[in-house]
């Protein structure tokens, strides 16, 4: 399925029955969203995808915190915010950038107006004739790996685990298990709140980008994902995804990650079109 150029797909507290694959951006998104196993209230992770035209376009996944008032109007207001004012700058050509970083801005003031001390992680990339722009704040990650497993970029998690990887004081497979790793000091709903802009990256043809929030991340190493993205079909990765983040959620393990949570992700291919 084909995303119209500024009729945007949201997903705003909604819950997938599985895989769902769109053109958009002159590649291929395979997307799925829905609330932990289990969870009776509603999934507080929401995702977007804006098409601008043929070959640009805006993929944004949100995390509402749990245990905070309001998790899911807050990822939504962040959702909804970016989509609208992408929208409104598709016809020039692409100032991506600012709209993305005015969207941010205003839904920082909105979440916070709502008074609830709600917030959100926020994650999204810019798509432009294959070259890509990463945005993030807070632990929702973006991740590009090349077909022969190399990662090219990696967000780093705004937390006090995320800081102490990059900072070499905990090894990363550590890191999954670490007790504080849901501890977040940078979100969208803060007076505080600050904006990482990655580099711009141009994607090879088998380039594959995921954008998640951290119920992939808390449930799968960074090797692990990396090894199930980088080749074979799109859709069949995402599945592979899907299934094996299920299971660690509904079993408790000594030896593998577990943690019942929201998930949410879109994988993003360039150049090609939906099966």
């Amino acid at each position: 399925m084909a995303i119209t150029p500024g009729g945007p797909k949201l997903y705003l507290g909604a819950d997938c029955e599985g895989i769902e694959t769109f053109a958009i951006a002159g590649g291929t998104a395979c997307v799925y969203t829905h609330r932990a196993p289990g969870k009776e209230t509603d999934n507080e992770d929401s995702l977007g995808l804006v098409a601008c035209n043929a070959t640009a376009g805006v993929l944004v996944v949100a995390d509402g915190l749990g245990g905070l008032p309001s998790g899911e109007q807050a990822s939504s207001t962040a959702v909804r915010q970016v989509s609208n004012t992408v929208k409104m700058h598709c016809g020039e050509q692409p100032m991506l950038r600012d709209a993305i970083l005015d969207a941010i801005e205003q839904a920082n003031h909105m979440v916070m107006a709502q008074g609830v001390g709600a917030g959100t992680t926020f994650a999204a990339v810019e798509i432009d004739n294959r070259g890509v722009r990463p945005y993030h704040v807070g632990d929702s990650e973006i991740l590009v790996t090349g077909q022969r497993g190399r990662i090219k970029y990696q967000t780093i998690s705004h937390s006090p685990v995320g800081y102490a990887v990059e900072a070499g004081l905990l090894e990363a497979d550590d890191a999954i298990y670490h007790e504080e790793r849901h501890l977040v000091s940078n979100i969208i709903g803060a007076a505080d709140m600050r904006v990482e802009i990655g580099p711009k990256i141009v994607l090879a043809p088998r380039d594959t980008l995921v954008i998640a929030s951290d119920g992939l991340f808390d449930n799968m190493p960074i090797d692990e994902i990396v090894n199930i993205i980088r080749t074979g079909p799109l859709a069949r990765a995402a599945q592979n995804l899907l299934e094996i983040c299920q299971a660690r959620m509904l079993q408790s393990s000594d030896v593998r990650p577990h943690k019942p949570d929201d998930l949410t992700f879109i994988l993003f291919r360039p150049g090609q079109k939906p099966a």
